[in-house]
């Protein structure tokens, strides 16, 4: 039987090419595939493979002093939902383009927002009205999948965040409640740190980010749409019937299916419905993007 491990540990890492060329070789002798980053602040991963071989990943992994408390989340899917093993070292294990700002020590990201259970949320949306979800993914994802009456940022990478979280647009939140969320939890660590740095007063985030709030409730929550996930599931859902929130991108239906934008200097993710995806014409990304095909086919 074969699973996805999701998992992060933000820990000061002395030697990352040490110990990138320690989880490779870790990895490939297990016959995992996935992706890792590792950086100075810390580890970032999500391999699979067989149950039993990536319980070894787990043991091995958290003999290293810093990955001891790590977390490890259980996810469906498996091996194939990757092309390999790769394993890189980055500044940043999220690239928020933070790495100066961001402080770490062994007990995780110094100055970030309040960790809340997904209980512990349902709680505080019900004992106060004010309460704000903040989006720290990028808009491509939450066009399928949010928290409901959740603030979007105008962001197409984590990079954009700071950008936005100092233009002004959201100052009227400094004094409220302010629940971050991503997929794991990982970007929120960063977010929330940023966000507390810039005056937001109350700052929280989810322990585990989407996927541990999905699984402690399905879609009978406050989270709507299904989770965009990047590998070659594509999207998860938390229920049989969840939620269609995406819109379609030429005949506006509610749909959930990304395809590749059709013309290849594009390369877009497109949010079309299967009607309109059995029509190849309409796999363009907008009306732009079809004008700079059709410019190219009589060039």
């Amino acid at each position: 039987m074969q699973k996805i491990l999701l998992y992060y540990k933000f820990t000061p890492i002395k030697d990352p090419e040490t110990t990138k060329l320690w989880q490779k070789t870790l990895a490939d002798s297990l016959n995992l595939k996935g992706r890792i980053l590792i950086s100075p602040h810390g580890l970032n991963g999500t391999v699979g493979g067989e149950m039993d071989d990536l319980k070894k990943y787990i043991k091995a992994t958290k003999e290293f002093p810093g990955f001891k408390g790590t977390v490890f989340k259980w996810s469906d899917g498996g091996r194939e939902d990757f092309p390999r093993m790769s394993v890189k070292v980055k500044s940043e294990i999220v690239a928020f383009e933070a790495a100066d700002e961001l402080r770490v020590d062994e007990n995780g990201v110094v100055g970030g927002g309040k960790h809340l259970k997904p209980s512990q949320v349902n709680k505080l949306v019900q004992e106060r009205e004010d309460v704000v979800f903040f989006d720290g993914r990028n808009a491509h994802e939450a066009a399928i999948g949010k928290f409901k009456d959740a603030v979007v940022p105008d962001t197409h990478t984590s990079r954009d965040f700071i950008r936005e979280l100092e233009s002004g647009k959201y100052d009227d939140l400094k004094d409220k409640p302010i629940v971050t969320y991503c997929t794991g939890g990982i970007r929120c660590e960063i977010l929330s740190s940023l966000m507390i740095n810039r005056g937001f007063k109350e700052v929280y985030q989810i322990d585990g980010g989407i996927v541990k709030y999905g699984e402690a409730y399905g879609d009978d929550g406050l989270w709507e749409g299904s989770l965009r996930v990047f590998d070659d599931r594509m999207t998860v859902d938390f229920s049989d019937s969840p939620k269609v929130i995406g819109v379609c991108s030429h005949c506006e239906g509610a749909t959930n299916n990304y395809e590749n934008c059709a013309w290849a200097n594009c390369n877009d993710l497109v949010l079309i419905c299967l009607f309109c995806k059995q029509n190849p014409d309409l796999l363009y990304h907008t009306d732009a993007c079809r004008d700079k095909a059709k410019i190219g086919a009589t060039a």
